[in-house]
C-alpha cells in the first residue's frame, strides 16, 4: 500500500511495507540498518528504528538510514537513533550509504554529494575490484561558536572548559560536526566506565539537546585513541562525527598535528583539518554485513 501525506508542504511517498527489505552494514563496527527508499518511505521510521534496532528482538544496531531521493544532492540520508530519535548527521553511516548506492547500482558515479540534516556532504568513494572499499568524506567546517553547537557558554568557544558532572570535574571541549559533541581528554578511555558517567554528560544542562561525548587520549601528534557515548544510542564502536570533532578539539588544544589516525574499538579512521579550507576530511571503510526483510511488529 502507497499513500502521500503533506509535510512542510513537500509531499512525500510513505511506503506501508511489510515485509522490510534491508540492508545491515557498518562503518569500522558503527552499525546502522539501511533501507532503500527512492520509491517512498516506511510509515514512523522513529518506532521502526526502535524496533530493528533492538539486538535481541530485532535486527541489531546503532539505528536505521533511510536513503531517499534529493531535490538539491545526488542522494539524502535520514538517520534514527536506537531511541527512535532522528540525528542530523553520522559520518561513519554516510560513507555506508556511499558504498550502497554505487554497489547496488544507483550511481555510477565515484564522487557523489549526499544531503543531510546538517547539510551536503561530498563523498569521494575509492574502489576495490569494482565495489566501494573505503570512502572520503568533505564534513565540512567544524563550529565552535557556542549558541550554533549549541552549548550553554558565555565565550567566543568552549575549549577545555570545567565542567562538573556527578560531582566530578571533566575539561570539556565543544564541537559541532552537524552535531554537537563534547571531547574530553585525560586517560585511558579503555580504563572508564562509560556507562556510569556517560549518560550524565550527554544529559547535561549546559546542552540544549543532549550531545555526543569523546573521552580521548592522546598516543603522539599523529595519534589519539577515543571512546564514545552517543546522544541516544549509548556507547557505540565508533562514531565518524566524534573521531572529526576529536581531531579538531586536539589541535585547538595544542595536542597533535592537523592530520591524525583516531583509534576508536571497531577501527581506526584518518581525520584531517585542512587550514586551505578550514574543512575536515574523514576516511575509513564501509562493509556490507547482511540483506533481509524484516516484518514490522506494528
Amino acid at each position: 500500500m502507497t499513500k502521500c501525506i503533506s509535510l512542510h508542504q513537500n509531499t512525500i511517498t510513505i511506503m506501508s511495507m511489510n515485509p522490510i527489505r534491508f540492508t545491515k552494514m557498518h562503518g569500522i563496527s558503527n552499525d546502522y540498518i539501511y533501507i532503500n527508499c527512492m520509491n517512498g518511505q516506511p510509515e514512523y521510521p522513529q518506532h521502526l528504528s526502535v524496533e530493528m534496532s533492538d539486538r535481541h528482538t530485532g535486527v541489531g544496531g546503532d539505528g536505521i538510514i533511510l536513503i531517499c531521493p534529493s531535490e538539491i544532492a545526488d542522494f539524502k540520508m535520514r538517520i534514527f537513533n536506537a531511541d527512535g530519535s532522528e540525528a542530523k548527521m553520522c559520518g561513519n553511516g554516510s560513507r555506508c550509504v556511499g558504498k550502497y548506492v554505487y554497489d547496488y547500482g544507483l550511481t555510477d558515479k565515484t564522487r557523489i554529494t549526499l544531503e543531510t540534516l546538517s547539510g551536503i556532504k561530498v563523498l569521494s568513494l575509492h574502489l576495490r575490484d569494482g565495489k566501494v572499499d573505503t570512502v572520503t568524506v568533505d564534513m565540512g567546517e567544524p563550529v565552535l561558536t557556542p549558541c550554533e553547537i549549541p552549548v550553554r557558554h558565555s565565550g567566543d568557544s568552549m575549549i577545555d572548559h570545567k565542567v562538573i558532572s556527578a560531582g566530578k570535574e571533566y575539561r570539556l571541549t565543544a564541537v559541532s560536526m552537524g552535531n554537537p559533541h563534547g571531547v574530553i581528554f585525560g586517560a585511558d578511555p579503555d580504563s572508564l566506565p562509560l556507562e556510569a558517567i556517560g549518560p550524565g554528560l550527554e544529559c547535561h544542562d549546559m546542552w540544549q539537546d543532549r550531545a555526543n561525548i569523546e573521552f580521548a587520549s592522546v598516543l603522539s601528534p599523529s595519534e589519539i585513541k577515543m571512546r564514545v557515548w552517543e546522544r541516544g544510542s549509548g556507547e557505540t564502536m565508533a562514531c565518524g562525527t566524534g573521531a572529526c570533532a576529536t581531531a579538531v578539539a586536539a589541535v585547538l588544544n595544542g595536542l597533535t598535528g592537523r592530520r591524525v589516525t583516531v583509534h576508536l574499538r571497531g577501527g581506526d579512521l584518518t581525520i584531517e583539518w585542512r587550514p586551505d579550507d578550514n574543512h575536515v576530511y574523514m576516511t575509513g571503510s564501509a562493509t556490507t554485513v547482511f540483506e533481509g526483510t524484516y516484518e514490522r511488529q506494528i
